[in-house]
């Protein structure tokens, strides 16, 4: 039944375009006609040994691109269609890819492995395939199984386990697949290519041997095995086996004390003497074992009130011998090491590892790397200068401010005066130690600078305003350095003024940066203009409005200048469009920085008009690397000039759809939801002509399986930001945006909480649908709010389901429990009934006026009030008076209780006439010690009595 498409592979792989294009479209064709013969077509060619190695190999890949995808709808496509196809056809491909695994052609075997573990992600979690994980034992087990056999199953078992879950096997049989991969890994029995697969095997399989790990003896194999391949003579089985050691010093770190000396001649010896890949390795084992460490120490913090899972302090029982070691790797720099970012060597990766351990160990790094630095700091080997400024740098994080504090103001001067070393190497450590102390020692709005006085910043500045002309890579590090120097002058009251004499000179040293043409790869522009963006951001702007003003046709200019660049290869384009990109960015934060108060808001009005011709420019030149930022400028240009904004909608609105449509660069989609969100605000009611276009573009946005679910959110918040602009008007849109929240709650209460990535994806989802619903009910507070009575019996239902879901973000929790106030303020009387039945209100609203969370605290006592109000002679609300007990709550309800009776006169007789509970709670507030409290009580008493006579 299968086809024959070797012809169609091989042509696929032309170097004639047009033959390629076609071959491309004839299995297009094949595959959409009929997805069973062609998948097992496939299969047929993977397995064939007769067949030519490069259609084998195409057939192999196209068939797993058939079950997986990166994307995650086109992934849950790609399953269903799986799924769907006759068992018959299923049980061929399968059995044609096992064969497969003895094929004598090398990559015949790897690429089947991967469609084997595809399919074991679809079935084994759905409990088909039983027999899969026995028949791949019985390869590896039986004794007249081939060497290649063997080495692919297993691959194949890694694979496998790399793609199902420790839960979609049984015990038995994850015994057994550890079992056969340990003993893969022995050494009397098996070749290098078995054991190097059975390592590798191993690494995968690591997480589901959580019970095997827990019993002593099978602990002890396995660590034992390990070991005992970490000292193998082949080097990419001795990479392999570290590489295990690192998954397990994450994975089970609370067993590994009995192992920890003979693991720390394993590494040592690896980190001393071994290939460099095996010493990263050794090295990386010693970062693993800092990152529990120093989670486990934010864990048993004393705010937690947990419990804490043991801490055996591995890294400070290893520190004497473990920081010497990681000190002498930093002096096995490479040349150019400093010209690649990419570059990761011993010397990086034990300046890193040296980084946590001072993290790990605080202050007690101090006294074991300080002798190294003093004595090689002035060496006139640049391999140890360099190496004392990186050691010096590794420790800045981890020791108290009080330790460091003398050493670094100690070290400063010098550390300048070394921004003039022959050495290019050791400039650019100076200038990104200069950089982290600046990041995490000067922060004059805490109290604490490395800075001084007004002199000893005169000095600083003075060698990084000349150091920046210096080579690209460390003119970046130079950048780095300004940046957080200027950062830590933010909010800093009077000391925010220090960096104002020196504002001009630091913006034009910045400019010409940028303007540089010998950057190359060093990403030497991009720095700039971030460090010209955070300089403007954090600026004094009563001091310098005048400074950052002439900056704007500065900016202006250069981006007009863009638009005229002759562009005749892809990456000129790419090259423009960055460029636009980093400018746009730049007007963005001087646009920002203007508005944010009203002296200086008139600036960005008066250039208003010609900042916007410009974005609209640089939106027709189609480039989405700029659009992100020019759509984030525009919305600020939005926020800044308010109503006027409506003057440039006719001529936007088309690069609004543009966005609103791109759901391949789901990035820009997003951005320009939250556009929109920004020129509602700015507009109100003047967006409505363009409402009809873009609440269309919104809905097809959540009904696409296209685009990226975290644009989803945004979208429903964005729904309430309309809703808010429009008000009345939004009615037309009701039924389907409503439909569309409905559907997206259902969709919540079956999202895996197991998954962190889908937990948080879900607490994003549930605070937009409910920030919609608030902007919805605000927007039709003052007239039509019954259109939203039928939705209301749902909404409540939602925020029960949120409220009974303990593991809820407190960000939605704030969302609903403001949407229950707007509920009841914009429906009035008529929740009376929805809220009689809703016992859960009062006591979600008493845990949040019990929360330490001031605003959420806030936000629930508003709740209260308007619900109180409204529904006071309800059941629900007598519990949640009764729960509280909270004085400022029964201010407010004894208040609420008064306003009632005057406000609505007789009418509210037959109301006070069946609650005897507020005659008691009256006598409680009356009795108390609060003298407020007891007159507010006095008061509410007699407008009651008062009502209840006439």
């Amino acid at each position: 039944m299968a086809m024959e498409i070797t012809q169609f592979l091989l042509a696929a792989q032309s170097a004639d375009a047009n033959v390629r294009n076609e071959a491309e479209a004839n299995l297009r064709q094949l595959q959409q006609q009929n997805l069973p013969v062609f998948l097992l077509s496939l299969s047929v060619e993977l397995a064939n040994n007769d067949k030519p190695a490069e259609s084998r190999r195409l057939a192999g890949i196209v068939l797993k691109n058939s079950l997986d995808a990166k994307d995650a709808s086109t992934k849950e496509t790609l399953v269903q269609q799986w799924m769907a196809i006759d068992i018959s056809f299923k049980s061929q491909i399968k059995d044609l890819v096992l064969r497969t695994l003895g094929s004598p052609v090398p990559e015949a075997r790897h690429t089947s492995a991967q469609v084997i573990a595809k399919i074991a992600s679809i079935e084994i979690p759905q409990k088909q395939w039983p027999d899969l994980i026995q028949s791949l034992l019985n390869n590896v087990t039986q004794p007249e199984s081939h060497a290649v056999v063997k080495q692919a199953t297993l691959e194949t078992l890694g694979y496998v386990c790399e793609e199902i879950s420790h839960e979609d096997l049984v015990q038995d049989e994850v015994n057994a697949v550890l079992t056969a991969v340990v003993q893969g890994m022995n050494l009397a029995e098996h070749s290098v290519e078995v054991r190097l697969a059975a390592t590798r095997a191993l690494y995968n399989a690591l997480d589901f041997a959580q019970t095997n790990f827990q019993n002593e003896m099978e602990r002890n194999y396995i660590m034992k095995m390990v070991c005992e391949t970490a000292k193998a003579k082949e080097v990419e089985i001795r990479q392999a086996s570290f590489e295990c050691l690192v998954s397990i010093a994450s994975t089970y770190y609370e067993v590994l004390e009995p192992y920890m000396q003979t693991l720390f001649e394993l590494t040592s010896n690896a980190v001393k003497g071994d290939e460099e890949a095996v010493a990263l390795q050794a090295i990386e084992f010693w970062s693993s074992i800092c990152d529990e460490e120093i989670e486990l120490q934010e864990f048993d913090t004393p705010e937690t009130g947990d419990s804490s899972p043991p801490h055996s302090h591995f890294i400070e029982k290893a520190q004497s011998s473990l920081v010497p070691m990681l000190l002498e790797t930093l002096l096995k720099q490479e040349e150019d090491q400093d010209q690649d970012d990419s570059i990761w060597n011993i010397s990086m990766a034990g300046g890193t590892c040296l980084c946590l351990v001072a993290r790990t160990v605080g202050n007690e790094i101090i006294p074991l790397v300080m002798p190294f630095v003093e004595e090689n700091i002035v060496k006139p080997d640049w391999h140890r200068r360099e190496a004392a400024t990186y050691a010096f740098c590794s420790i800045l994080e981890g020791p108290t401010v009080e330790k460091l504090a003398p050493l670094v103001q100690a070290g400063l001067e010098f550390l300048l005066n070394a921004m003039k070393d022959e050495n290019n190497h050791v400039k650019d450590t100076t200038a990104w130690t200069l950089s982290r102390i600046f990041e995490l020692l000067h922060c004059p709005s805490s109290g604490f600078s490395v800075i001084t006085s007004p002199e000893n910043l005169q000095r600083i500045l003075a060698v990084l305003l000349e150091s920046i002309k210096d080579a690209p890579n460390v003119a970046e590090k130079v950048c780095g350095a300004i940046y957080y120097l200027a950062q830590g002058y933010e909010d800093a009251g009077p000391s925010s003024s220090l960096l104002t004499p020196y504002l001009t000179s630091i913006i034009t040293e910045l400019l010409r940066t940028a303007d540089r043409t010998d950057g190359g790869d060093s990403k030497l522009r991009s720095s700039a203009y971030e460090t010209l963006n955070e300089v403007v951001r954090c600026s004094n702007i009563a001091e310098t409005s005048k400074i950052i003003a002439e900056l704007i046709p500065a900016i202006m200019s250069r981006l007009s200048q863009t638009l005229e660049l002759q562009i005749v290869s892809t990456e000129d384009r790419e090259k423009q469009g960055d460029l636009q990109a980093a400018l746009c960015g730049v007007l963005q934060v001087i646009i920002q920085k203007f508005s944010s108060s009203d002296d200086t808001k008139s600036v960005i009005l008066q250039a208003a008009d010609q900042i916007m011709l410009l974005f609209l420019r640089v939106f027709a030149c189609r480039s989405s690397t700029v659009h992100e930022e020019a759509m984030l400028a525009i919305g600020a240009l939005a926020y800044a000039t308010g109503p006027e904004f409506a003057k440039y909608m006719p001529e936007f609105f088309q690069y609004l759809q543009m966005g609103l449509q791109n759901s391949e660069e789901y990035q820009v989609c997003s951005i320009t939801v939250g556009v929109v969100g920004d020129i509602c605000r700015a507009l109100d009611d003047k967006i409505l002509p363009f409402c009809d276009g873009i609440m269309t573009l919104l809905l097809t946005d959540l009904s696409s399986s296209q685009l990226h679910r975290s644009v989803k959110p945004p979208i429903f918040s964005c729904f309430g930001d309309i809703a808010l602009a429009i008000g009345e008007h939004f009615e037309k849109y009701v039924p389907h945006a409503l439909q569309m929240m409905q559907d997206a709650a259902k969709a919540c209460a079956h999202l895996d909480v197991d998954d962190e990535e889908l937990m948080d994806y879900g607490n994003q989802l549930r605070r937009s649908i409910f920030e919609a619903y608030s902007g919805i009910l605000q927007g039709f507070k003052n007239a039509k709010a019954e259109v939203m009575m039928p939705y209301a019996q749902h909404l409540l239902q939602f925020i029960e389901l949120v409220f009974r879901d303990r593991q809820r973000d407190e960000s939605v929790t704030k969302a609903a429990v403001a949407v229950m106030g707007d509920l009841a303020d914009a429906l009035g009387p008529n929740t009376k009934i929805l809220f009689k039945d809703c016992s859960f209100c009062a006591e979600f609203l008493g845990e949040c006026l019990q929360s330490d969370d001031e605003q959420l605290k806030e936000t629930a006592g508003v709740s209260s009030e308007i619900s109180g109000f409204l529904l006071i002679h309800i059941l629900w609300y007598r519990k949640l008076l009764q729960c509280l007990r909270d004085e400022s709550v029964m201010k407010a309800a004894v208040a609420v209780m008064g306003d009632l009776a005057d406000a609505l006169g007789p009418n509210t007789k037959i109301l006070f006439k069946d609650c005897s509970f507020c005659a008691e709670f009256l006598g409680e507030c009356l009795q108390s010690d609060d003298e407020q409290l007891k007159e507010t009580a006095g008061w509410t008493q007699g407008m009651i009595g008062r009502v209840m006579v006439s």
